[in-house]
């Protein structure tokens, strides 16, 4: 009798502890939701981090905080996501630079594969090669010619080693045979900055961060990094056209949150986020800023993610790059 009334104790108590557990994800997010972002306020990651966390607030119910975590190749603010508690209250605003770092930096605390729970890609957008006005060339072959006859001289700005426009520049250097300094700053915001005021050169940019620069004169745009034109910038050719074939250095952005996060805590934030996304105003406010939508499927995403880590590290290797 007693053996009996222990096992239906126990079969309530178990009962009791799915039932909870459902109700929890029925009812979540409860609480404010925390968004990271691996990078400084303004570089390329902070239009989409900020349209989508306010359009996710709205839907939720609760504040999405932007929590800007950057520094070492976006790796600490990648940590900082792998270390939280998996219940969807803590998210990755990820990109590209993640796959990069997964082969440039030789000693990681996470898995990029194993430690994330992929949700969906967000959009993609173009690198754009951007010059100072003062830089006297007018496209990818004068820039080329310019270096060589200036090795070492001219100067290129990023938003820190191991980034997509490190990337992107050593690409083009590894193509080329040029040969230039790199500056690296802390973040996309402060690379712009030191492009404008004619501290350096030239950068390799992300479109959202150099485009206003761009329409506004106070940048000239010589080629994409894409492989086909970019919708936002028609009349701008790309890299791989303009004399250097086969180039190609795009960039993408991504949601992502701990491994082990509860599958319909990933449902109901997937189907958000793609409910966002097909808004005309946040699509067309996208395509301003020069991002193009993207959406998939958590696996989708995951397969991407491996095909990127192996892209870029095939680059990585060699151009014979990496950080200790």
């Amino acid at each position: 009798m007693r053996a009996r009334a222990r096992f239906l104790c126990g079969l309530l108590a178990l009962v009791g502890g799915v039932l909870t557990a459902a109700a929890a994800e029925v009812q979540y997010p409860s609480k404010p939701v925390r968004l990271i972002v691996p990078f400084p306020p303004g570089g390329g990651t902070e239009p989409i981090a900020r349209l989508v966390g306010r359009k996710l607030a709205d839907a939720f119910g609760h504040q999405v905080v932007i929590d800007n975590r950057p520094g070492a190749g976006t790796t600490i603010g990648l940590e900082v996501v792998a270390r939280s508690p998996a219940d969807g209250y803590t998210l990755l605003l990820g990109s590209i630079a993640n796959a990069i770092s997964a082969t440039l930096y030789s000693k990681l605390n996470y898995d990029l594969i194993k430690d994330f729970e992929p949700i969906t890609l967000l959009s993609t957008s173009a690198g754009v090669l951007v010059v100072h006005p003062a830089l006297p060339v007018k496209s990818v072959k004068e820039l080329i010619v310019l270096a060589k006859l200036r090795p070492g001289e001219l100067a290129y700005s990023s938003s820190g080693n191991g980034t997509p426009n490190h990337l992107a520049a050593e690409l083009f250097r590894y193509m080329t045979g040029v040969r230039w300094i790199h500056v690296p700053y802390k973040g996309g915001g402060p690379s712009m900055i030191a492009l404008l005021s004619g501290e350096v050169s030239l950068a390799f940019a992300s479109l959202p961060s150099a485009i206003s620069q761009i329409r506004a004169g106070k940048l000239r745009a010589l080629a994409v990094t894409t492989a086909q034109r970019w919708p936002s910038l028609p009349g701008v050719p790309t890299i791989s056209a303009s004399g250097v074939p086969g180039y190609e250095a795009d960039t993408w952005y991504g949601l992502s949150a701990p491994a082990g996060t509860r599958r319909a805590i990933i449902a109901r934030i997937h189907a958000e986020t793609l409910k966002i996304l097909k808004l005309p105003d946040v699509t067309q406010r996208l395509d301003q800023l020069g991002y193009q939508v993207r959406v998939t499927t958590p696996t989708e995403y995951a397969a991407f993610t491996r095909s990127e880590i192996e892209k870029w590290g095939r680059v990585i290797k060699a151009a014979g790059m990496h950080v200790d």
